[in-house]
């Protein structure tokens, strides 16, 4: 929390208040609110990443490939590679890399489209689909665990914060929703 042009305090003194404090210290000047939010945002983010990753790190797979399966399964249907990139926010180039080792592990198959062969559509298989199936419920059991030390109410309104902020900042860069 911000205490009036005091020094900012977080839960349990994290890691972002201490950033904070030292920046005040030498730029008493400058309003770190946005630090605050970001940084705070940045840093669950990446520690929620890392300890996430476990369970995709058994299964052979990384954060990035569990994301174009996902995308596949959740959509049910196929998906060409550019509409695996928008899905994913990932560029062509990194979708076809990873296509291709997903492709090699039998995951994934890619077939040439009848009109324009320059065109892919891309499939799980059921080895895929198998695959995903096991992982999502360890995934979410994980993200449970996570945001069990806030009650239902403080998650339902942390969900619907970081969902307008979401919102805007899509709105803002031209970003397709969902």
């Amino acid at each position: 929390m911000r205490a009036e042009n005091g020094p900012v305090t977080g839960p349990g003194g994290d890691t972002v208040a201490a950033v904070v404090r030292q920046w005040q210290a030498v730029r008493p000047d400058i309003d770190t609110g946005p630090m605050e939010v970001i940084g705070r945002i940045n840093r669950c983010a990446a520690l929620l990443q890392q300890a996430e990753d476990a369970p995709l790190r058994r299964a052979g797979l990384t954060r990035a490939e569990f994301d174009l399966l996902g995308a596949l399964r959740r959509t049910g249907h196929e998906l060409t590679p550019g509409e695996l990139a928008r899905e994913t926010f990932s560029s062509g180039a990194a979708v076809t890399k990873r296509l291709k080792q997903l492709q090699e592990r039998q995951l994934v198959d890619r077939r040439a489209d009848a009109r324009d062969r320059r065109v892919a559509h891309v499939r799980l298989t059921d080895a895929g689909r198998e695959l995903v199936d096991a992982i999502l419920p360890e995934q979410l059991a994980y993200e449970t665990v996570v945001l069990s030390v806030l009650d239902g109410d403080v998650q339902g309104q942390l969900s619907g914060l970081l969902g307008e902020l979401l919102a805007q900042l899509e709105g803002r860069l031209g970003v397709r929703r969902g």
